[in-house]
């Protein structure tokens, strides 16, 4: 799965571990989301492609893939992700955190079998999230609207030309275009399987699932970008005649 779509799912649990719902009613202002009638849509398609392409494909791995396979292979492309979080680290002149995932990426390519195994992590190697739409926000780029990309999800405009740089400091990107091809889908495969539970809890937390997912999304961004401090919860008490989703 692609880096937004991961941050998408990370999202989603941070903000149903606090036990937020969001309704109908919520809506933040043009400010923060000045698209949201073209992101609803582009949300509602890509909705529809997860319940009836990805959600069945992520359904029949886990049934038929013994459970340390599937753990290997999320530990594998984990292992190619430390490699882009290092160089971010390094831009952002972090040289402590950068020499922290170079050591998780040489110890886990080395004794962990090309990162199959996370022999890092239970060393005290910490595993840490950064990309470059969080390089350029440390460098005071402003994010931009919130917009939801076809296929890839979440996004804003700083993090959507994020994505696109941190793709040349994948190793993924540079192997032959069949080798690349498979790669990237099974890595889609095997983190949707993973975060089947999050989608039903999803369904039950949030009455306007467009919102929510937009809330989770910012709130973590904002919680990344200011280092893991905490970050202000949205304001859903306020009553402006917020969209539903219209999904289904």
């Amino acid at each position: 799965m692609t880096y937004p779509q991961r941050r998408l799912v990370a999202a989603t649990l941070l903000l149903l571990l606090v036990g937020c719902a969001t309704g109908p009613e919520r809506n933040p202002g043009d400010e923060a989301d000045p698209l949201e009638p073209l992101n609803r849509a582009t949300f509602r398609f890509n909705d529809t492609l997860d319940r009836h392409i990805a959600q069945p494909v992520a359904r029949t791995y886990n049934r038929t893939v013994p459970r340390p396979i599937r753990t290997g292979v999320d530990n594998f492309f984990s292992n190619l992700g430390d490699v882009t979080v290092m160089l971010n680290d390094f831009a952002q002149l972090r040289l402590m955190d950068g020499m922290n995932d170079l050591m998780r990426v040489a110890v886990n390519s080395t004794f962990g079998l090309l990162g199959v195994l996370d022999i890092a992590t239970p060393a005290g190697i910490a595993k840490r999230d950064q990309d470059f739409g969080l390089t350029l926000g440390h460098y005071g780029v402003p994010s931009g609207p919130y917009l939801v990309l076809p296929l890839f999800g979440p996004s804003t405009f700083r993090d959507a030309a994020g994505f696109g740089v941190d793709q040349y400091g994948s190793p993924i990107t540079y192997a032959k275009p069949a080798l690349r091809n498979t790669l990237w889908g099974v890595d889609f495969v095997s983190t949707r399987a993973r975060y089947l539970n999050a989608t039903n809890l999803l369904e039950q937390a949030a009455l306007d699932r467009y919102l929510f997912v937009r809330d989770a999304y910012l709130g973590r961004r904002l919680a990344l970008l200011n280092e893991g401090k905490e970050a202000p919860l949205p304001d859903y008490g306020k009553e402006d005649g917020g969209k539903e989703d219209g999904a289904r």
